[in-house]
């Protein structure tokens, strides 16, 4: 469908090299470092030398690129490996988006401009052990001591818990109120531990950790300034899910590709499988899956260029490319038989990492319930 004509010439050169340095140096360590299960700083050292961070944000030394050409960053990274993309999800759809929305002059000074160049990664720390799809029941606490907060309680799935350098912690005031609290150099801090989550299928060279508090003490000054409600948090994951969305299509473009070289270099029978009418039809079926996902984030990126991107288009977006990359993935592993669960194909990386960006930034479910809600006017949440 020519995406390309949507895309400006300083556009499509920012998209071009992106894909070239992930396909030049990530995508031949990526088997390597999944398969160990292991953050590799090499990954880290592209994506700061990439100069991404906050891409869409005018200032601190961000880009200020476009957020159609934010969405390709997201899509290029992902297509090379999804623990990149997660890193950047976690480090500038999250943290990033949550210090420049919600913090003041002050605060976005502070610390936006040393995330910029990746000289501090950074966290959000929102989902705790018994609330994830029911996260606005957060039970993570602060209270006021003096020129102190003290925060108390537990985070689960946080990405960079173990290595970032701050870490904004998501908690309820004495008042009731939801704020954001700017943790620096949590590693350093008493009370505060870590551990990361082991035993994962998806997004294996980025490290989710468990973070217990105890008694964190942090700077009266640390709270961002306009983070006083859940619906503040909204505006965050509004950012983070469009990003997401993208990712998903990078994952199934990745898989796509694989797919295709496969069996157009695979013979069975004496003739190459793409030649076989099931083949092609499944093909078929995974390139108008992909440019569908393609048109609808293009239109959330114009949207969002407008200020007229809302929770509910974020929600559209993140729900429909979540299933439809799922199933891209899938059937590219079915084309590849037995090699479709081998790394060296790569393939078999992206069908296990879409099942993590199925289910994180909101659920499958909570998308649709999202939508849902939109077009009924009815609220199902319970």
């Amino acid at each position: 469908m020519h995406l390309d004509d949507l895309l400006s010439d300083s556009e499509r050169t920012l998209r071009d090299k992106v894909r070239a340095v992930c396909d030049e140096r990530v995508v031949p360590i990526a088997g390597d470092y999944w398969e160990r299960g292991e953050f590799d700083t090499r990954m880290v050292d592209v994506y700061r030398e990439l100069g991404v961070a906050g891409a869409s944000f005018e200032g601190w030394g961000c880009a200020g690129v476009s957020p159609l050409a934010e969405g390709m960053i997201a899509l290029e990274l992902a297509r090379a490996d999804g623990s990149l993309a997660t890193c950047n999800a976690v480090h500038s759809g999250l943290a990033m988006t949550s210090i420049q929305l919600l913090g003041n002059d002050e605060q976005r000074e502070r610390w936006l401009p040393s995330m910029a160049t990746v000289d501090r990664l950074g966290a959000v720390a929102l989902t705790e052990p018994n609330h994830g799809s029911d996260v606005v029941s957060l039970e993570t606490t602060a209270r006021r001591d003096g020129d102190s907060w003290v925060l108390d309680g537990a985070k689960r799935w946080i990405g960079h818990g173990t290595v970032a350098d701050l870490v904004v912690v998501w908690a309820r005031d004495e008042e009731g109120d939801v704020g954001g609290f700017v943790v620096e150099d949590p590693r350093q801090r008493e009370g505060w531990e870590a551990q990361p989550i082991t035993g994962k299928i998806a997004n294996r060279g980025v490290i989710q950790a468990h973070i217990t508090m105890t008694g964190v003490r942090i700077p009266g000054d640390a709270r961002l300034a306009s983070a006083r409600t859940f619906s503040d948090t909204n505006k965050v994951l509004c950012k983070s899910r469009q990003a997401v969305a993208w990712e998903a299509v990078g994952h199934a473009v990745a898989a796509y590709e694989g797919a295709l070289g496969y069996t157009l270099r695979r013979e069975q029978f004496g003739h190459p499988l793409a030649s076989f009418q099931l083949i092609q039809d499944k093909l078929a079926a995974m390139v108008t899956d992909i440019t569908s996902m393609q048109l609808l984030c293009a239109r959330m990126s114009q949207l969002e260029a407008q200020g007229r991107c809302t929770l509910e288009h974020a929600a559209m977006a993140k729900l429909h490319c979540g299933r439809a990359a799922r199933k891209v993935c899938g059937t590219a592993r079915d084309l590849l038989g037995g090699n479709g669960i081998l790394l060296d194909h790569h393939v078999a990386r992206h069908f296990a990492d879409i099942e993590a960006v199925y289910t994180y930034e909101g659920s499958d479910t909570v998308q649709s319930l999202l939508v849902g809600r939109s077009v009924t006017g009815l609220s199902a949440f319970v």
